[in-house]
């Protein structure tokens, strides 16, 4: 489609790898990055993305990045950016998620419902050692379960995207349990 959307990512299984094999044909992607990497790691992953098509978006701490980012997707390109972290910005969202309430991160649902635009999750599993299987899901899906009269809420729809973010988040980490890369305190309780 001529529109752009929002990818929306996780770190299970290895995301990154998608970037390094996939070609973005028609659309730019631009990826939302932590600022924290090394100067060297920054450059590597740009001289190999740049040939896909992908441009890395480091989070700032002035925001300035969502100016990028909304800018692409005005452009009708691919805004990827990681939902189950919360860096930069600590507005979350709170969804249901493997038995309790976990926070996520509220920019990947704002800005796709802003946009108005499409929001897609992307999982990238190894299979086998040189194999891997790739799972896109549609979250507005997730628009289905909400009230036809509070679905035109810009909150009650974030918070319609990333329920649905969590669901599918937890079922490919029950099926993947062992490629789920988490190393922050995920829980409120």
């Amino acid at each position: 489609k001529p529109e752009g959307f929002v990818q929306v990512s996780s770190h299970t299984g290895n995301y990154e790898l998608a970037g390094y094999s996939l070609k973005c044909e028609k659309k730019q992607m631009h990826a939302l990055v932590f600022l924290g990497e090394t100067e060297t790691v920054m450059k590597n992953r740009s001289k190999v993305f740049a040939p896909n098509n992908i441009n890395m978006v480091p989070v700032m701490p002035d925001m300035s990045h969502i100016f990028t980012l909304n800018t692409a997707l005005a452009d009708g390109n691919i805004v990827s950016m990681p939902g189950d972290r919360i860096f930069g910005s600590q507005k979350a969202l709170t969804c249901r998620f493997l038995g309790q309430d976990a926070k996520f991160p509220l920019g990947p649902f704002s800005l796709a419902v802003a946009r108005d635009c499409a929001a897609l999750a992307v999982f990238v599993f190894k299979k086998d050692w040189q194999t891997y299987h790739i799972m896109i899901k549609d979250l507005t899906e997730g628009y289905k379960q909400v009230d036809a009269e509070q679905i035109t809420k810009k909150s009650v729809r974030q918070q319609a995207l990333a329920d649905e973010f969590a669901r599918q988040l937890e079922k490919v980490v029950k099926m993947y349990p062992t490629q789920w890369f988490n190393y922050f305190d995920f829980w409120k309780a």
